[in-house]
């Protein structure tokens, strides 16, 4: 999984970097950065999109044109419709997520913030999610921009990562620690 990441981060990067300098020079941020969180959440309310994106069986073509109907209804801001037409053309809809987190980390990082990775078994409320972000920025010393996951596979509990850190509550890390510990005592 780590090197599936890591290739995922090389291609998403230059995507990324490419429309977060784009959308700064046509003073266009906030707006891009808002397009792209609503199609990141269309994304993970739609398993089945979120699968028809990742086929690789699907060509490139007839994902294009089944996004360019999608995005000529939800009337999304052109400069992240053509990126998406791009991205579509050049079949890198498998890395979407990857590329929209990191344009989301360039974001916060011209506004001084640091972005958090978090997965949790199920959506976090929007209590939970502000309570955390705000936990962070005590810790860190800047505001936290939360980018969030569900991973259902760990029971409960939060994987947050924010740089370098990672720090781990889920209950399924647990279950394996215990299960390590007694194979040890046994």
């Amino acid at each position: 999984m780590a090197a599936q990441n890591s290739v995922l981060t090389q291609i998403a990067r230059p995507y990324a970097s490419a429309l977060f300098d784009l959308a700064q020079s046509e003073n266009q941020l906030a707006s891009v950065e808002t397009g792209l969180s609503d199609i990141s959440r269309l994304i993970g309310e739609s398993d089945d999109f979120s699968r028809y994106l990742r086929s690789p069986v699907i060509s490139g073509d007839t994902k294009a044109s089944a996004l360019n109907a999608i995005l000529e209804r939800a009337q999304v801001n052109p400069l992240v419709a053509n990126f998406l037409r791009l991205v579509a053309k050049n079949g890198r809809l498998f890395a979407l997520d990857a590329i929209i987190v990191g344009f989301r980390e360039l974001a916060a990082a011209a506004r001084g913030e640091m972005t958090a990775e978090v997965t949790s078994a199920a959506p976090l409320t929007a209590e939970q999610a502000s309570a955390l972000s705000e936990t962070l920025k005590g810790k860190l010393g800047k505001t936290v921009t939360l980018n969030q996951f569900v991973d259902p596979s760990l029971i409960g509990g939060l994987q947050v990562k924010v740089g370098s850190q990672m720090i781990d509550s889920s209950i399924k890390t647990k279950l394996a620690a215990m299960k390590v510990a007694m194979k040890e005592v046994g």
